[in-house]
């Protein structure tokens, strides 16, 4: 199952550019122009992971839609892309998971958001885990497994995609 991603930016040459490298990548992508319109995708599809810029059609629609993401029930990744950079304490107090200043290499970028995505599941599951309070069952043991023999495959072809 590929993992489905919304971009959220007002620039479509960044859109279109940055959907075109995810999905190369193996992800799913959703695009939204407008902080409004990514609130919107948040509340009828699940994504694991959003990527949103900061200045949209006002200077706080990019904390909208980071604000929107954590209210999900789903709980997505939340990455913050800007031209902007803004101080770690921050972006992390608006709730995003990371900060991904534009432009960036697109070798890097993908490492970021695999680590991100990497880091945002182990973190999951330590929540969901704790919650549930059960041990892992063989099947979660075999399911983890296979997950982890996939990533050097994602690496593989991630790295003759910024090698083109």
């Amino acid at each position: 199952m590929k993992r489905r991603i919304l971009l959220v930016d007002d620039e479509v040459a960044v859109l279109l550019t940055l959907k075109a490298v995810l999905e190369i990548s193996g992800f799913d992508v959703d695009t939204a122009a407008s902080a409004k319109e990514g609130k919107s995708k948040l509340h009828t599809r699940e994504y694991a992971m959003v990527i949103t810029d900061m200045r949209m059609e006002s200077e706080a629609a990019g904390r909208e839609v980071i604000e929107a993401a954590r209210a999900a029930e789903y709980r997505p990744a939340v990455a913050l892309l800007t031209a902007f950079p803004v101080a770690d304490e921050d972006w992390q107090e608006m709730g995003a998971d990371k900060m991904l200043v534009k432009p960036m290499h697109t070798r890097v970028l993908l490492e970021q958001l695999e680590k991100l995505l990497a880091s945002h599941e182990r973190k999951l599951g330590k929540s969901l885990a704790s919650k549930a309070r059960k041990p892992a069952t063989k099947k979660d043991v075999k399911a983890s497994a296979k997950n982890a023999a996939k990533t050097p495959a994602k690496k593989a072809a991630a790295k003759k995609l910024a090698k083109r």
